[in-house]
């Protein structure tokens, strides 16, 4: 018996039976004495059935005993075919009204074979039989259940969700509509009837050396076209710092910026002696940040590699340990842009090696000569807008080798803009979604229930690049 759809007068869904069963010519049993068996019956059809080469009857069947194998003629299939679409076939007028299809063939190929009344049974008519008898052993299953019964729906929860990510790949494992559903929820800022919104939302802790707290307003900063924060710098170099891989186990230290962006505050056009607090920078003054440096990298790496920003533009600092040796990557200047630039690097540089001396290590300069180190510029390709630099600066530090440098000059391919906006992406989930992140759940939870107005096959195609100028966040 197979259940099909039918659409009557009275109402909109009605279940219709079909039962088949074939001439005894076309039987094959181990039964001898079986009985014959009657031609198809249609049991509560309501409207007229086209007639077919074999008659249709609208009684009520009887159930004889059912042939153990059944090879009807091709004609017969087809007819059987035919009417079952025919009878499941819903009209699309009623956008809300459910349907299914069997998946068999498509009318042309029904009217073909109805006017073939000697044509052997061909290798499609076999298949279109499997896919039947399939599906008839699957409805029959289903109602075995009971009319009532309702589907099961499975819910994920935070820890089930969060599973499905801690894989040996990582954040490149998250697939892309995650990410950006991630981005979706992390960068958008919602308002109440007040006009209030929630920017001071605490969205992220990350648990390093101490726990670093990033609010709604900072992972905002990654909209399309905004200056990123320097918190969403400093929270990048604390999970690169973790990653393990040799790069940064052992060989580079990505130094946090937020000790260097409050001396700047502190002494924001380079001085040696403060305006504000008319004292020398010490790095005791800054409590709050100490916890989140390795003091054990800092004073043992041979790389440390310090992102500064000031005056809303950021810069790199590439700093040889054992050398001594200092030099800058600027994704936006070949060389120093002013004299103040010259005196805040000035003023940079005794910075860190203050830094790497409280840490454990060796001064950068010895006595009065720390106060004058100097960082050549590195000639390279960067943004091509005013308000990328915090990007590049984040991806130089994963991708830049100094031995590269060659002759105060690196060459590279830079990125097309479009893979600049696609980074605004990638570092929201990476923050968001890192195991560092004690809120990780919730931000799986959240970014899961978000819906994409484009389809995900779209977002996983590799030629559809999402950018974070294709979200709305507002």
């Amino acid at each position: 018996m197979m259940v099909v759809r039918e659409q009557t007068p009275s109402e909109a869904l009605a279940i219709v039976p079909i039962q088949f069963f074939v001439p005894p010519s076309q039987q094959t049993t181990t039964d001898a004495d079986s009985e014959p068996t009657p031609m198809l019956q249609i049991e509560g059809a309501r409207e007229t059935t086209p007639e077919t080469p074999k008659q249709l009857q609208e009684t009520t069947p009887k159930l004889p005993p059912a042939p153990t194998k059944i090879h009807p003629d091709a004609e017969d299939a087809a007819a059987l075919l035919m009417m079952a679409q025919t009878a499941a076939y819903v009209p699309k007028t009623d956008p809300g009204m459910p349907s299914f299809s069997l998946g068999l063939t498509d009318s042309s190929q029904e009217g073909a074979s109805t006017q073939e009344t000697e044509r052997e049974k061909s290798p499609e008519t076999a298949t279109m039989l499997e896919q039947l008898d399939s599906l008839v052993q699957k409805l029959a299953s289903s109602a075995s259940k009971g009319k009532d019964e309702s589907p099961q729906i499975w819910r994920e929860t935070g820890g089930e969700s969060s599973a499905k990510f801690e894989t040996p790949g990582g954040i490149n494992q998250i697939p892309d509509d995650m990410k950006q559903k991630c981005y979706i929820w992390g960068t958008r800022l919602k308002e109440d009837a007040k006009g209030d919104t929630d920017e001071y939302e605490e969205m992220c802790t990350l648990i390093g050396q101490g726990e670093y707290i990033l609010i709604r307003m900072h992972l905002a900063s990654l909209q399309a076209k905004s200056d990123i924060e320097s918190q969403i710098v400093s929270a990048i170099c604390l999970i690169l710092n973790q990653k393990n891989e040799k790069r940064f186990q052992e060989q580079i230290y990505c130094l946090p910026p937020d000790i260097v962006s409050m001396a700047l505050s502190d002494h924001p056009r380079g001085e040696f002696i403060s305006p504000k607090t008319n004292k020398e920078f010490r790095v005791e003054a800054y409590p709050s940040f100490i916890e989140f440096i390795d003091r054990k990298k800092l004073s043992s790496h041979p790389y440390i590699f310090a992102p500064v920003c000031h005056s809303g533009h950021w810069w790199l600092w590439l700093i040889n340990t054992r050398t001594r040796k200092c030099q800058i990557l600027d994704p936006l200047h070949k060389k120093a842009p002013s004299d103040e630039r010259k005196d805040i690097n000035k003023f940079t540089g005794y910075v860190f090696s203050r830094l790497i001396t409280y840490a454990g290590g060796k001064p950068l300069e010895k006595g009065e000569k720390e106060k004058e180190i100097k960082a050549p510029y590195v000639k390279i390709s960067g943004q091509k807008t005013s308000y990328d630099c915090a990007i590049y600066v984040m991806k130089w530090l994963e991708l830049i080798e100094l031995e590269n440098i060659k002759k105060g000059k690196y060459e590279w391919d830079n990125w097309t803009q479009e893979e600049v906006d696609h980074y605004r992406v990638e570092y929201a989930s990476r923050i968001l979604f890192s195991e560092m992140n004690t809120q990780r759940d919730r931000a799986i939870r959240e970014s899961s229930a978000i819906r994409l107005s484009k389809p995900s096959s779209v977002l996983l195609s590799p030629f559809c690049q999402i950018n974070s100028a294709d979200i709305e966040t507002g």
